[in-house]
C-alpha cells in the first residue's frame, strides 16, 4: 500500500517506522515546510493519507485530500466536534473518505467499551459521582483531549444522570492551573494535566461516600496509537464514507 503522511513530528515517525515494517510504502511525507507537496504526483498516488497535526491545520488538510482524490485517516483532535456533520455530508454516498478517530490505541477502543459498559452498570446507582481526568504531554494544544471527549460521550450515552460535559481545572506545564473546578451537576467534569512527554493517560472514577471505582488507560509510549493509525489506513484502502474505530474493530474481532 501506498501511504502519504501530514505530520512528520514524532508521531509521523513512529507511524512511518511501523508501516514500512508491514511492507508499505511511504511515498510522500508533508510537513509545514512542504505544503506545496499536496499538488505532486506522488501524493496524488497513495492510496491513503495518515494525518496527524494541529487543530488548526487537520480541516484544511482533510479539504485538500478530498480535493486531490486520497482517502484519509485522522488523528488530529480539537476540531471535529465542530465539523462533523460536515465531514459526514462530505463523504455521504462515498464521495470522499475518511477515517477519524480521537484515538487510535486499540486499548483505548477496548477501554472505551468497558467505560460504556461501566457506566450503564451505573445508571441505577445515584450515589456514585462520575469524573474523569486526563494527563499528556506538554505540546499537547487542545484540553480535555479529543479522546476524554469520546469517553465522556459514552458515559452520557449510558448514564440518565449525565447529559453533557464540562471542561474542569487545566494543571499547565509550568505549574499554573486554568479552568475551573465548578461545573453542573447533570455534567461530566474532565480535569486535564500536561505534564513531560507522556503519551496518554485517561482515568475515570465513580465516587460514593462508602468507597469508589477507577478504571485507568495509560499509554507507554507512542506506538500503540501508531499502529492503530496503520491498521486504519490498511482497513480504509478498500472501503468509502466516514469510518471509525468501530468499524475497525467489528473488522477485526
Amino acid at each position: 500500500m501506498k501511504i502519504a503522511l501530514i505530520g512528520y513530528g514524532k508521531m509521523g515517525h513512529e507511524i512511518e517506522k511501523i508501516a514500512l515494517s508491514r511492507g508499505h510504502e511511504v511515498v510522500c511525507k508533508i510537513d509545514i515546510d512542504n505544503p506545496q507537496d499536496f499538488d505532486s504526483p506522488e501524493f496524488r498516488n497513495a492510496d491513503v493519507a495518515i494525518e496527524f497535526t494541529a487543530p488548526t491545520q487537520a480541516y484544511g488538510n482533510i479539504q485538500k485530500c478530498f480535493k486531490a482524490g486520497v482517502k484519509v485517516v485522522s488523528g488530529s483532535t480539537g476540531w471535529m466536534e465542530q465539523h462533523r456533520d460536515e465531514m459526514k455530508d462530505l463523504c455521504k454516498d462515498g464521495s470522499n473518505t475518511l477515517f477519524w478517530s480521537s484515538n487510535f490505541s486499540i486499548g483505548v477502543a477496548l477501554f472505551s467499551k468497558v467505560n460504556s459498559y461501566l457506566a450503564k452498570l451505573m445508571n441505577g446507582y445515584p450515589m456514585y459521582e462520575v469524573r474523569m481526568s486526563e494527563t499528556h504531554h506538554i505540546h499537547k494544544l487542545d484540553a480535555p483531549s479529543g479522546t476524554a471527549i469520546t469517553l465522556a460521550e459514552g458515559i452520557i450515552s449510558q448514564l440518565d444522570r449525565k447529559t453533557g460535559w464540562s471542561k474542569g481545572t487545566v494543571l499547565n506545564a509550568d505549574g499554573t492551573i486554568s479552568g475551573s473546578s465548578e461545573y453542573k451537576p447533570s455534567d461530566v467534569r474532565i480535569d486535564s494535566i500536561r505534564e513531560g512527554e507522556i503519551a496518554g493517560i485517561h482515568e475515570i472514577t465513580y465516587d460514593s461516600s462508602a468507597d469508589f471505582i477507577k478504571i485507568i488507560h495509560f499509554a507507554k509510549d507512542r506506538s500503540g496509537l501508531a499502529l492503530g493509525a496503520v491498521l486504519a489506513a490498511e482497513f480504509t484502502a478498500d472501503k468509502k464514507g466516514f469510518l471509525c474505530m468501530d468499524d475497525l474493530m467489528n473488522s477485526l474481532s
